[in-house]
């Protein structure tokens, strides 16, 4: 078979495969690598992605997927019901469940769906077809990467493809609109802020987030920015009221999450909590420095070479996160800095393509 031919269909492989993705902004990233799988091991397939409405962005442009299918994870009721009603309509012959709740495996159930792919957790296993068995000691599961644990539900159905690349695409729109919000850099590198968390014990301190903004303003030249969803407005709010210097604030401006991935791709750093936009970060292929305190990096480890973490002293433990210091981040962001530029004056000496292209596919660990 020649380079240019297409790859053979996989015996017995589904005709319509439904995919239920994560509900959580970084899981469904981490399971962008599967979806490439998925694709590239079942030629043949239609593939539909089943998500949070909220969330539909993230894999808008993708050409892993045929159809997007936005839903309402959090339905109860009539409303689920209709939810189960829905897919049903969609005729799928299979379908592969990444999160491990009972919700996602009596959905697929309901709507009849024959066969059901997913790990046997929760008490769900009689609602699937196929079990996988999750790793585990006596009673307690062991630490897996996200990452690998949504792939071997690939290789189970066939696909052989081990990449673990997160990936997303960026319109032409949403790229115009990034330019235009970081035109008040005025062409300087922007480092980007993500203070905000859903857990509180997660969030480094406001003051804190603020002095780094200062410091990288005053000592590197750089312009800083905050990102954040519309919940998260307190937080942002207040890193800029303790900030000496002027913090561009993308959400008051507008930016909506398909205009994030193209700031994302244009940013030089992202500073962030252990929270969803590390992993947009790293699919778009710049630096991140994670900021780690009562959780710790086993179960979401992504083997990115431009990443790095600082890890409180006592992480796991609630308030952890304080024990990390402005000096310990700003350090950090120096370094990927001077890697970043590094990095760019190579591509441009090579006459490389743009690290970041359209369709951004940036290798965790490339």
């Amino acid at each position: 078979m020649s380079a240019a031919d297409p790859p053979s269909p996989v015996p017995d492989a589904p005709r319509r495969l439904l995919v239920v993705m994560p509900t959580w902004f970084g899981d469904c990233l981490m399971a962008t690598p599967t979806l490439r799988a998925l694709r590239r091991g079942l030629p043949g397939t239609h593939i539909s992605a089943y998500l949070p409405a909220a969330l539909a962005p993230l894999l808008e442009g993708s050409a892993d997927v045929d159809s997007i299918l936005p839903g309402q994870p959090k339905s109860k009721g009539g409303a689920f019901l209709e939810e189960a009603k829905q897919l049903k309509a969609g005729g799928f012959d299979a379908a592969v469940l990444l999160p491990n709740s009972m919700r996602s495996a009596l959905l697929v159930r309901l709507a009849g769906i024959p066969r059901r792919i997913g790990y046997d957790r929760d008490g769900r296993g009689l609602l699937l077809t196929d079990r996988l068995i999750p790793r585990r000691r006596g009673r307690r599961f062991l630490p897996v990467p996200t990452l690998d644990y949504y792939l071997q539900l690939a290789r189970y159905l066939g696909a052989t493809g081990d990449d673990p690349s997160m990936s997303v695409a960026v319109s032409d729109e949403a790229d115009r609109r990034a330019e235009a919000l970081l035109g008040e850099a005025h062409g300087k590198p922007v480092v980007l802020l993500n203070p905000g968390a859903q857990k509180p014990a997660k969030r480094w301190p406001a003051e804190r987030y603020a002095s780094l903004a200062d410091r990288c303003r005053n000592e590197l030249g750089v312009a800083v920015a905050v990102t954040g969803s519309p919940a998260e407005r307190p937080i942002l709010q207040a890193v800029i009221a303790s900030a000496q210097r002027d913090i561009l604030d993308l959400p008051a401006r507008g930016m909506d999450l398909h205009v994030l991935k193209a700031v994302m791709r244009r940013s030089a750093v992202l500073v962030t909590n252990d929270t969803g936009p590390l992993h947009l970060a790293a699919a778009a292929g710049i630096p991140v420095v994670t900021l780690f305190g009562p959780t710790t990096p086993e179960w979401t480890e992504i083997g990115y070479d431009r990443e790095r973490m600082v890890i409180a002293p006592d992480a796991g433990q609630p308030e952890s996160i304080r024990q990390i210091t402005v000096d310990q981040v700003f350090e950090a962001v120096t370094e990927l800095l001077q890697t970043h530029e590094q990095h760019d004056e190579y591509a441009a000496q090579h006459e490389m393509e743009s690290p970041l292209p359209e369709s951004v596919e940036a290798a965790a660990g490339a």
